[in-house]
């Protein structure tokens, strides 16, 4: 579960996302050059990365830790690799 530094730490990144892709936006209808709109593109790409990083280690911090002193690790082992997975495609 996300604290609320966690919270508004992410709602900041989100939001310099958002202008990265209303930037790319109008990058494509300024038709500016494809290598610097990809530029941009892989930019993003990363900063959602590092979105999807932070929130990663909060629930592994946080759910997953509660999960083990429950007795539930497997379940919540198995649940965190499974994401691991789909976030390394």
């Amino acid at each position: 579960m996300l604290n609320k530094k966690e919270k508004q730490e992410l709602k900041l990144r989100l939001k310099k996302i958002s202008g990265q892709i209303n930037g790319i936006d109008k990058m494509i209808d300024d038709g500016r050059y494809c290598v610097d709109i990809l530029q941009q593109l892989t930019a993003a790409r990363a900063a959602m990365n590092q979105v999807s990083l932070l929130i990663l280690e909060s629930h592994t911090k946080s759910c997953v830790v509660n999960a083990i002193k429950e007795d539930r690790a497997d379940d919540a082992i198995g649940e965190l690799i499974d994401v691991v997975r789909k976030f390394s495609k």
